[in-house]
C-alpha cells in the first residue's frame, strides 16, 4: 500500500491536523462582531468544506454565514454580496485555483471587506490574505484531496471556535490527532471490507447540520477514486424520493449526530429494512465509533479517515489508480476573463 500516495496521505493526516491547530492558535483572527456577514468560498472539495464551516460558524457564533462556490462568487456576485461589511474566508488546497483567486481579487478590488485564506501552499491566494492560515503538512502528491481537506477542515473548525470565543472547544480539539490515529488503526480493515465488496454498486452518504458538507466531500471521494454511483443527502431528505434506489446493492452511510440521534438512526433502520447495507459513524454504538469525548461541534474530522480508506480500497478492487482519478488534475486552472465588471 505504501506505493500509493493516497494511502500514505490518509494514514499520515493526523500530523497535519496537529499543525492546523497550532497555526490557528497562533493566528490573530478577525472579531466576529466586526462583520455583518461571513462568506466561505472554495471549489469542489473546498466548497464542501465551506458548507460545513459556514454551518459551524453560524451555530457557534449565532451570526449569519453562508457558503458559495468560487465560480459563483466571481461570476454572479450580485446574488451573493450586499453592501454589508463582509468577511470572506477563501479555502484552497493549492492556493492557485482560478475561480477562487479571481473571486478574491475582485472582492478586494471592490473593497468589500477582509479576507482569511486557508490553504496548504504559500501561493498567490495566500498573498491576497489579511489573515493567512497555512498548513503545509497537508500538502499532497495525489489528485483527490484527503489529508489536505482534513487539515483545512480542522483549521476552519478551530477558527470558528476561536471567533466564537470558545477557547474551551479549541483546547478539546487537541485530542483529535490521538483519537484519529486510533480510528484509522481500528477501522481500516472494516473500511477495506466494505470498499472491496463490488456487489455494492451505489453509495449514499447522509449528514445533516455541520455534517452535510462532510457527506458531500466523502461522496466526492467515492466518485473520484472509484467511478461509482454516489450521492450525498441530508438525513431526513433521503426519505423524500432517493430511498427508492435502496436495495441489496446499496450502501447507506450515516454521519450520525448526538443531537439528532434517534431521528437519524431511524432513517438508517428504515434503509436496512429495505435491504440496504447501512454503516453508521458516531461517537459510540456504531459500526465506526470514535469514543473521543470531544464535543460534537468540533470532532467532525473523525468522520473522514474510514470513509477515505473505503474509497481507496474500492479503487484498487476496481483496478483503478486512486492517486490519479480519470479526467482529473490536482489543480483546476481556467482562462476566465469575466467577472471584472460591476456584478
Amino acid at each position: 500500500m505504501n506505493n500509493h500516495h493516497t494511502y500514505n496521505e490518509i494514514k499520515s493526516q493526523t500530523q497535519a491536523w496537529a499543525q492546523a491547530l497550532d497555526v490557528v492558535k497562533a493566528s490573530h483572527l478577525p472579531i466576529a462582531g466586526d462583520y455583518t456577514q461571513i462568506i466561505f468560498t472554495g471549489c469542489g472539495s473546498t466548497f464542501y468544506l465551506s458548507l460545513s464551516a459556514a454551518a459551524m460558524y453560524q451555530e457557534l457564533t449565532r451570526r449569519s454565514a453562508r457558503a458559495v462556490p468560487g465560480g459563483e462568487l466571481l461570476l454572479n456576485s450580485q446574488t451573493v454580496l450586499t453592501d454589508q461589511k463582509t468577511l470572506l474566508v477563501a479555502i484552497s488546497r493549492s492556493g492557485t485555483t482560478t475561480e477562487t483567486v479571481k473571486a478574491v481579487e475582485k472582492f478586494k478590488r471592490e473593497n468589500r471587506g477582509d479576507v482569511v485564506v486557508i490553504s496548504n501552499y504559500d501561493e498567490v491566494l495566500s498573498r491576497l490574505a489579511d489573515v493567512n492560515i497555512l498548513i503545509d503538512k497537508g500538502q499532497e502528491e495525489s489528485v483527490a484531496q484527503t489529508r489536505s481537506f482534513a487539515s483545512m477542515y480542522v483549521a476552519a473548525t478551530a477558527m470558528c471556535a476561536r471567533m466564537a470565543g470558545r477557547e474551551d472547544l479549541v483546547e478539546a480539539m487537541g485530542k483529535l490527532p490521538e483519537v484519529g490515529n486510533w480510528v484509522i488503526g481500528n477501522y481500516e480493515s472494516y473500511a477495506k471490507e466494505i470498499g472491496e465488496n463490488l456487489s455494492f454498486d451505489r453509495f449514499y452518504f447522509l449528514g445533516s447540520g455541520i455534517r452535510y458538507g462532510l457527506a458531500c466531500e466523502v461522496n466526492l471521494k467515492m466518485k473520484e477514486m472509484t467511478l461509482t454511483h454516489s450521492e450525498p443527502f441530508h438525513f431526513m431528505e433521503f426519505r423524500h424520493g432517493p430511498m427508492s434506489m435502496v436495495n441489496e446493492n446499496a450502501v447507506v452511510i450515516g454521519m450520525v449526530s448526538e443531537s439528532n440521534l434517534s431521528h437519524e438512526k431511524a432513517v438508517l433502520n428504515e434503509m436496512r429494512a429495505l435491504g440496504g447495507k447501512t454503516v453508521a459513524l458516531a461517537e459510540s454504538d456504531a459500526e465506526v465509533s470514535f469514543i473521543s469525548q470531544i464535543p460534537e461541534q468540533v470532532r467532525g474530522v473523525l468522520y473522514l479517515p474510514a470513509l477515505q480508506l473505503m474509497a481507496f480500497y474500492r479503487s484498487l478492487a476496481k483496478g483503478l489508480n486512486p492517486d490519479s482519478p480519470k479526467n482529473l488534475t490536482a489543480v483546476v486552472k481556467l482562462n476566465i476573463q469575466g467577472g471584472a465588471g460591476p456584478n
